[in-house]
């Protein structure tokens, strides 16, 4: 349970490095860009944020119990994405391309923290 919860971090901190990059990257463009970045990187980490507490939240249980924590935690994390997104680009009038940029470098950073496992 420790290794998955550290595991867990170790790819939260990534994401949030990797949101960082993208926001500065985008600053060049404006104020508004590099928020559009960061919200969107932002879902990804809440997202990723939530659903490992969900998943190794529960202590040692049955593997069912475990496949359904686990299932649930990611179905909540893109349910929280998609309406992050949704948010950002109905009512707060961010730029679209930013923010999936932002998810994207977030989402990329998931993985190679997950590959890259020292």
């Amino acid at each position: 349970m420790s290794a998955g919860r550290r595991l867990a971090s170790r790819a939260i901190a990534w994401q949030a490095g990797a949101t960082a990059l993208a926001s500065l990257a985008f600053f060049s463009l404006g104020a508004m860009h590099a928020l559009a970045a960061a919200v969107g990187g932002g879902a990804a980490v809440a997202g990723s944020f939530v659903a490992a507490r969900m998943a190794l939240g529960g202590g040692v249980q049955p593997a069912g119990m475990a496949m359904g924590r686990l299932l649930a935690g990611v179905i909540f994390k893109w349910v929280a994405v998609l309406m992050v997104l949704g948010l950002g680009m109905a009512r707060w009038h961010l730029p679209p391309l930013p923010m999936l940029v932002g998810l994207l470098a977030a989402t990329l950073a998931f993985v190679l923290a997950n590959l890259l496992k020292r």
